[in-house]
């Protein structure tokens, strides 16, 4: 299913609204949608007022660099794995100071699946911290911009849930 531009708009917009009612802030670490939700995030006026920032860690050593996530994470799970989201979300919670952050990883082809993680295999997280750290795994059909724009939908989505809970 094709995530449109009306759906990524409003949950973007939904998500907005909930962090301004509560006085949060969100950071974004993405890797296979390369800023996509940061994006949509700062498409609305005074998005200022709840998006602090958000980092684009496309490879492995961004990821390292710029968030802290492990070699060993890396080495031992890949970029596309539960242990590097989690630490993505860490990472970005303190390179911003936000009091949210989600983080993507995936792989959004045509190249570059395997068996193990085919084309359509992202992984996310969200959280307020380590402990409240949240993290799925979605397959997604569809070509390259179909798995993309159906990651930032789920993202969003995702983290309207968990600020719903807060």
């Amino acid at each position: 299913m094709l995530a449109s531009d009306h759906e990524l708009e409003e949950a973007g917009n939904r998500l907005g609204e909930r962090l301004l009612q509560l006085g949060r802030t969100v950071a974004t670490a993405e890797s296979c949608t390369g800023g996509w939700v940061a994006k949509v995030l700062t498409d609305r006026a005074g998005s200022s007022g709840y998006v602090l920032g958000g980092l684009v860690t496309y490879s492995n050593k961004a990821k390292q660099d710029l968030l802290g996530v492990t070699r060993k994470s890396l080495d031992e799970h890949g970029a596309v794995s539960e242990p590097v989201v989690r630490e993505m979300v860490a990472g970005a919670l303190a390179a911003t100071g936000a009091n949210i952050a989600v983080a993507i990883s995936g792989v959004a082809g045509p190249g570059g699946g395997s068996e193990e993680k085919p084309v359509g295999t992202v992984w996310f997280a969200w959280g307020s911290s380590p402990a409240s750290t949240v993290a799925v795994i979605k397959r997604f059909d569809g070509d390259r911009d179909q798995v993309r724009r159906q990651a930032v939908l789920f993202a969003l989505q995702g983290v309207n849930g968990f600020v719903d809970e807060l």
